[in-house]
This record gives structure tokens, sequence and C-alpha cells, in this order.
């Protein structure tokens, strides 16, 4: 049987979308090769020639639903004028569909358990998701003009990632801070 041009690409990007959404859903350990195969409609036996273990498709499937999610953040942080962009994003984010649908919901409180026990090499992946993640956050704080409501989107930040309380903030500008590639300092 032969196959058009990109099908072997065009199916492993089904395998990845899929797997990103059972990932999300029932965790790593929830679901088989097999279960996720049978979702694309493909034999388990198949799976091998797409990927060289589970574990890769699992840190493909991690960092291509990180992906969408900073896709969509971005759409939701640039297409509104500057002073909507926060009830934009929060809106998005903080409502029931999203919080209810699992498959396609943020891949953070989804799978961050599940990535805290992976392989190194998926963390490194996480982190380096992580990192592009929070990048869109502080552009979107950096771009509303207020320090007011920077500082208000910081703070939201700082307490949904960290659940500090207030007397162990740090300062605005510390608290973002962290190295760049060069060691340098950014905020």
């Amino acid at each position: 049987m032969r196959y058009v041009k990109g099908h072997g690409r065009q199916t492993r990007s089904r395998i990845v979308e899929e797997a990103s959404y059972g990932l999300r859903q029932t965790g790593v350990d929830g679901m088989s090769v097999a279960d996720l195969m049978k979702r694309v409609g493909l034999t388990h036996g198949g799976f091998y020639s797409h990927f060289e273990s589970r574990e890769a498709l699992v840190i493909e499937a991690f960092a291509s639903a990180m992906d969408r999610t900073v896709l969509h953040w971005v759409k939701l942080v640039n297409e509104p004028p500057a002073e909507e962009r926060f009830d934009a994003f929060i809106g998005a984010y903080l409502r029931p569909a999203h919080r209810d649908d699992r498959a396609r919901g943020c891949v953070l409180p989804a799978l961050g358990t599940d990535i805290a026990r992976s392989s190194q090499k998926a963390r490194r992946v996480f982190a380096r998701k992580l990192d592009e993640m929070i990048d869109v956050i502080a552009a979107l704080a950096r771009a509303v003009g207020d320090d007011k409501l920077s500082d208000e989107i910081l703070g939201a930040g700082r307490q949904a990632l960290g659940g500090q309380s207030a007397r162990r903030r740090a300062p605005v500008a510390s608290a973002i801070r962290r190295p760049n590639k060069k060691g340098d300092e950014r905020s």
C-alpha cells in the first residue's frame, strides 16, 4: 500500500495530539501505548515506527500540550487592547469549561505530578516550556502600561505558582528575576 507524501509525519502528529489529550485526561500511567494507538485508529505495533520509546512520546506530548498553551496565551495577550489583556487572559483561563476539560485544559495541573516523577530529560523539556509560559505572563505584566495592574498580575502569578504568604513575597522586581542564557538577570 502506498501512502501520500507526508503521511508518516501526519500520523505522528495525530499520535502526539491524541497523547497530549489522553495524558492530561488520565495521567502518564493511565494510558497505555495500546490504548493510545487504538484511539488514533492504528495498531500497537505501528507505534515503534514513529517513536523510539513510550518516554519519547510522553516528552513530545508534554511539549506539544505546553506549546499549544503558549500559543493560546500569546493570542489572548496580543489581540485585545492593552487595558483589556489581563481580563481576557483571566477570563479564558479561570472559567468552568477550561477547568472541567482536563484533556484540553492546562497541562500544569493535569500533569505536574507526573512530570515531577518523570526522567531528567522530560523534566528539562518541561522546564524549558514552563519558561516560555512564564515569559508570556511576564510580557503581559510589562505590556499593560499601568504599574498597579502590572503589580497585580505579577502578584497573582506568584500566588498561583508558590502560594507564598504576603510576608514571604519579595519585591516585584526581584521576584520575577531569573538568569537568562548568558547568566545575566532579567525581569
